[in-house]
């Protein structure tokens, strides 16, 4: 069996989405979970390479002025192109801290991942207002599904 790659790349400015991107690393390397590799990089870490190992990604961004962080929108900027023809298909998954409701900011990363074909999962997660200690088992939730989905090869 061949190992997969789960690529995170998130964004995460303040102690609380630090905290969300550790969840869903825990969540995707859950011990019940095997044969999938997981790494997060910071949007202005991450590379078209990492994109190109990846065999599925999970996209996490603050909520800035009603859209997605700067970071993240430098790492699309970035990688877009590169990946675009050979990346199309690939599973995809978001999450979003915001502290409104996260309207523009889902509305402003599903018109890219639409651009560059990939293909949703599931539903964008957004944790919406004053920050909640369920916010952490909710991240843990999404990145056990996406690397389990990835390791049953579900997609």
């Amino acid at each position: 069996m061949t190992e997969k790659h789960l690529l995170i790349v998130a964004h995460a400015p303040s102690d609380n989405t630090r905290r969300l991107v550790e969840a869903v690393l825990e969540g995707a390397r859950h011990p019940e979970v095997s044969g999938v590799n997981v790494s997060w990089k910071p949007p202005l870490e991450a590379q078209p390479d990492d994109v190109l190992q990846a065999d599925a990604i999970i996209l996490g961004t603050t909520e800035n002025l009603g859209y997605m962080s700067g970071a993240l929108k430098d790492f699309f900027d970035r990688c877009y192109y590169p990946v675009l023809e050979q990346k199309q298909g690939l599973p995809c998954a978001l999450y979003i801290r915001a502290g409104l409701d996260g309207t523009g900011t889902r509305r402003a990363v599903q018109s890219i991942v639409t651009g560059l074909r990939w293909e949703w999962v599931q539903e964008p997660v957004v944790f919406k207002g004053d920050w909640q200690e369920d916010f952490v088992a909710q991240a843990q939730e999404l990145g056990l599904t996406v690397a389990a989905g990835l390791e049953a090869g579900i997609f």
